[in-house]
């Protein structure tokens, strides 16, 4: 792979990064509520997540999830159904006793899922994004030459999109904690609650929308 491939694909990478998704939404709520120590594992979640949706495209499963129309809206209502089961869930906390808080000067919190779920919960957002992998079944053809072993470049990739996604998202999450101060009563509590799962439902509800002909469209 060129170096001019490989610099395409990172620049490509990082405008899908910065774009405000799922992905960053939950970032920025736990980041928020338990801080970026404990979102970085909701964020390594996020990334292997990821990295199976770069491995169903690179592998070509992709485009047989995109030929099967039963298949694909599978995958598309139970990934639209989690992310409004989690933005819902978020919606109705009350704040107070039901929302973490970190203690003062500390990064301890009470109230904190557990490391499998926050890892689950991370992994389930990105995987069953089927917007996802629809576009990168659109994208990463157009960095991978034919002609070259596949293997070694879906690795390249791979690793590029996962380290500049993992910072992203750290960014987000960091954003959002750098906040948590100013929102530390039970009443702002439940107004981030509210606008961060108002916007999950959104996305969720989005993805009823994605269309199976949409990576061709785009490639």
């Amino acid at each position: 792979m060129s170096f001019t491939t490989w610099f395409s694909f990172f620049c490509a990478a990082s405008l899908i990064a910065i774009s405000p998704g799922s992905g960053a939404i939950l970032s920025m709520s736990h980041g928020l509520a338990y801080g970026v120590k404990r979102a970085s594992v909701t964020i390594l979640g996020l990334q292997f997540g990821l990295l199976l949706v770069l491995i169903i495209a690179g592998a070509g499963v992709g485009s047989l999830l995109l030929a099967s129309e039963a298949a694909f809206s599978v995958v598309k209502v139970l990934g639209a159904l989690y992310l409004m089961y989690l933005g819902v869930t978020q919606f109705f906390s009350q704040g107070g006793n039901d929302v973490p808080l970190r203690n003062q000067g500390t990064e301890e919190c009470s109230h904190v899922p557990s490391f499998r779920r926050r890892v689950l919960t991370g992994f389930l957002t990105n995987a069953s994004n089927p917007k996802g992998i629809v576009f990168m079944v659109a994208v990463l053809p157009n960095f991978i030459n034919s002609q070259a072993a596949l293997l070694p470049q879906l690795t390249i990739l791979a690793i590029t999109m996962v380290i500049v996604d993992t910072a992203v998202m750290h960014s987000y999450a960091f954003l959002a904690a750098s906040m948590q101060d100013l929102l530390r009563d039970a009443k702002a509590q439940r107004m981030q609650n509210r606008v961060f799962g108002a916007v999950l439902v959104l996305i969720g509800a989005s993805l009823f929308f994605v269309k199976r002909d949409a990576a061709a469209s785009v490639s």
